[in-house]
């Protein structure tokens, strides 16, 4: 049951990384002083990124989830 909550979570903050990547390219574009600034959005990109990196090692060294064997 952790696993399947653990996948939802990190599908989840993938679309929301992928989110974060379009919003600072129409923030680029837009070129409106008013908006955050582009590193704005690319920063929380990064962030939420180190953390699914994070969520995944700590469910490997937990035994929440793992490595597939044969990827064949």
């Amino acid at each position: 049951m952790l696993d399947i909550i653990l996948k939802i979570l990190l599908v989840a903050l993938l679309l929301y990384i992928i989110a974060n990547l379009f919003r600072g390219l129409f923030s680029a574009l837009k070129n409106d002083p008013n908006s955050p600034p582009m590193t704005f959005y690319i920063g929380k990109r990064v962030g939420f990124s180190a953390l699914v990196i994070l969520l995944i090692i700590l469910a490997l060294a937990f035994d929440i989830t793992s490595l597939n064997q044969r990827p064949y």
